[in-house]
């Protein structure tokens, strides 16, 4: 079988099944194979009390005791009680809304309860556990996998069985490097991913996967940069005259860091091979308008501009921020985003492909295939982290002579940043601008949320706004986390009652959002609840507080990035941290916040605190092209793989030499970044 071939070569694979599985992204045997499982359910048979862990499922034998009276609870759920007993322990086992289950039970029989027991003192609880059958006492790992399309973990289970049935997949990975970081061969390590018999040989290949994966990231980069260095093929721009006139015509002084940037990305663009640097700045340190100047002197030279931000709301406001700036200069400046309408998608396209000279500030509906730039002198990406290398690539490619600028936020400690951003030049803003006044914040445990709230009111009643995030938009199931809508309601009949409020989140259309955002900036909407979608491109200066709800659920550098959606305006500002706090290092991160706001320090606790941490929240493996590899998270890892990646590189041995282009043919074949021969 060769995994190259399509995924309708598998034995019964249909054409229904088949269009099921491409709809999913699974297009040939290979997609297959790293379509990897997204969590894993271990289920453990009749342990010991103590060795009951509370968040993994059990299948234990239990006996039926006896049965207490149904009752409704206080959202009127009718709960049904039943007692067994466990090697001397006694169970509670509880269902809501099924009074019927009692039926299925009769005391002084045994039977096997399934789910998770959560132990308090020396008794055990369940809610709503299942009655498995006989046979199912045993120990396993069951693979859960991402479904679309009606597809189960059955059916992708079964094709998955079938090919590691009758293939065994090649080892491409030096042998001294797997000797050297102790690897499990690549054949062992795809079949223990999708089907492993015990814990730790699950752990040892994701380990190999993850080492294999940010290598290959990490060879991509260096190639990258290597071949930009060698091909002297960008563009040698000139330094327009009327650079001073736009200096001259800014309502303020830039500041001494940002000065030294922009001369940086200037002396770029004089040379004869494309730039690629990385700004790297804190919130509010100014990299707006470093990115404005390099694209006004781009502009300037008669070429076209391309600036890619991962939001339509962020690409509305620099939109707006540029025709502000280039006022008076007759600049073509164009807006290209998923809710541009057909007309003006198709004349932006049409002025693009004839290499009329042209700002396009836009979203992804940059990177459409449609969308052709006859004369691309400069493409910035803002917001670098939420776009992957594949992305960024995308837009690149629309010319391999142009300059590149990507922009971000998000302090990275300056150790990371060499293996995470080992393609570009990297330059830091580490300066604000004058006048800023400091951002007050102050952490509230979950007991005391009243307190948060009455400073938000009295801020609005002083004529401020506020907003206010949570991690979820509905509800979850445990009822633990504050979610948009449910906050929402709530806060409508309590505090807010006569206050204006709004919801925004992520599920909403590009027009829903703003329309909300217009009717924020106007002070229409004295608050919004909001998810992390508006951690970036909402800037209003008349907002005054920034509420974060479960605040132990968000990294370190993104509650500082939040936080910098309020201190933009002459008002004293303030951000409130509600949490769960528990245990010590949760506390700990917590002052963190409230005793600096230096973005770059706040990083660097960051990664001592919680190892490295998720900083940019919720993982985005698909934004980054990864398919397990976390690259913050998996920042030892990603370091000696680059460190490797260097090695093969430089190297002038025959066998790194041969890797380095077998390496190059698959991701051309592949965009994956888990590479067979």
């Amino acid at each position: 079988m060769n995994i190259y071939s399509e995924v309708s070569s598998i034995r019964g694979v249909g054409l229904k099944l088949e269009e099921k599985l491409n709809k999913t992204g699974i297009f040939t045997v290979l997609d297959l194979l790293l379509y990897f499982p997204k969590d894993y359910e271990f289920v453990t048979g009749n342990s010991t009390f103590d060795e009951i862990v509370d968040d993994e499922k059990q299948i234990l034998t239990c006996k039926a005791i006896c049965f207490e009276k149904d009752f409704r609870t206080k959202t009127g759920k009718r709960l049904t009680t039943l007692n067994f007993e466990y090697m001397g322990h006694k169970v509670i086992a509880k269902w809501f809304n099924q009074p019927y289950i009692k039926n299925n039970f009769r005391a002084g029989e045994n039977y096997n309860l399934m789910g998770k027991f959560k132990k308090e003192k020396n008794t055990l609880e369940i809610i709503n556990p299942i009655i498995a059958c006989n046979d199912a006492i045993k120990n396993e790992i069951v693979p859960k996998y991402s479904l679309k399309n009606d597809l189960t973990n059955k059916i992708i289970s079964k094709l998955i069985h079938q090919v590691l049935d009758k293939i065994k997949i090649t080892e491409n990975f030096p042998y001294y490097l797997i000797e050297k970081y102790n690897l499990v061969s690549l054949d062992d390590a795809i079949r223990n991913i999708h089907f492993p018999s015990y814990k730790e040989g699950l752990e040892r290949a994701i380990a190999r996967l993850k080492f294999q994966e940010l290598f290959t990231y990490s060879m991509k980069l260096l190639l990258v940069k290597k071949h930009i260095k060698e091909v002297k093929s960008g563009i040698e721009f000139k330094m327009a005259e009327e650079l001073k006139d736009l200096k001259n015509s800014l309502p303020f002084q830039l500041t001494t860091a940002q000065t030294r940037v922009i001369r940086e990305i200037l002396m770029d663009q004089k040379r004869p091979y494309p730039m690629n640097r990385l700004v790297q700045g804190d919130v509010g340190s100014g990299k707006t308008i470093i990115a404005l100047i390099a694209m006004f002197n781009v502009y300037m030279n008669g070429y076209q501009v391309a600036l890619m931000v991962p939001t339509e709301i962020l690409a509305s406001q620099h939109y707006k921020e540029a025709l502000k700036i280039f006022k008076g200069f007759n600049i073509n400046i164009e807006q290209l985003t998923g809710n541009t309408s057909l007309a003006e998608k198709r004349r932006i396209k049409e002025i693009i492909k004839n290499g009329t000279p042209v700002v396009v500030i836009g979203t992804h509906a940059l990177i459409q295939d449609d969308v052709e730039f006859a004369n691309l002198g400069l493409v910035v990406t803002d917001e670098q982290h939420r776009f992957g290398v594949e992305q960024r690539s995308k837009l690149i490619n629309k010319s391999k002579e142009a300059d590149v600028l990507v922009m971000t936020a998000t302090p990275i400690p300056r150790t990371l940043a060499l293996y995470l951003y080992s393609d570009l030049d990297v330059s830091v803003i580490d300066e604000l601008p004058p006048g800023r006044k400091r951002i007050e914040t102050v952490f509230f445990q979950n007991n005391l949320r009243a307190k948060a709230y009455s400073i938000a009111v009295k801020e609005i009643e002083k004529g401020r706004q506020i907003y206010i995030v949570c991690p979820l938009i509905q509800e979850d199931e445990k009822g633990n986390l504050n979610s948009v809508e449910k906050l929402f309601y709530e806060l409508k009949e309590t505090y807010f009652s006569d206050i204006e409020i709004a919801m925004l989140h992520g599920k909403m259309s590009g027009k829903e959002k703003e329309e909300i955002i217009n009717r924020f900036k106007c002070g229409e909407v004295k608050a919004i609840i909001s998810t992390t979608v508006i951690e970036v491109g909402v800037n209003v200066p008349n907002a005054s507080v920034m509420i974060i709800e479960n605040a132990e659920r968000f990294g370190l550098a993104q509650l500082h990035q939040l936080r910098g959606r309020v201190g933009r305006g002459e008002y004293q500002s303030y951000c409130i941290l509600i949490a769960n706090a528990k245990n010590n290092i949760t506390k700990k991160r917590m002052m963190i916040m409230t005793e600096s706001t230096d973005g770059f320090y706040i990083s660097e606790q960051d990664l001592k605190l919680r190892g490295t941490g998720e900083m940019f929240g919720v993982k985005q493996h698909g934004d980054s092209g990864l398919l397990l590899a976390d690259i913050i998270e998996d920042m030892m890892i990603l370091k000696c793989a680059s460190q490797e990646a260097n090695r093969v590189i430089d190297s002038k041995d025959c066998i790194n030499i041969a890797l380095v282009e077998e390496i190059s043919k698959n991701l051309e074949r592949n965009s994956k970044y888990i590479c067979f021969n």
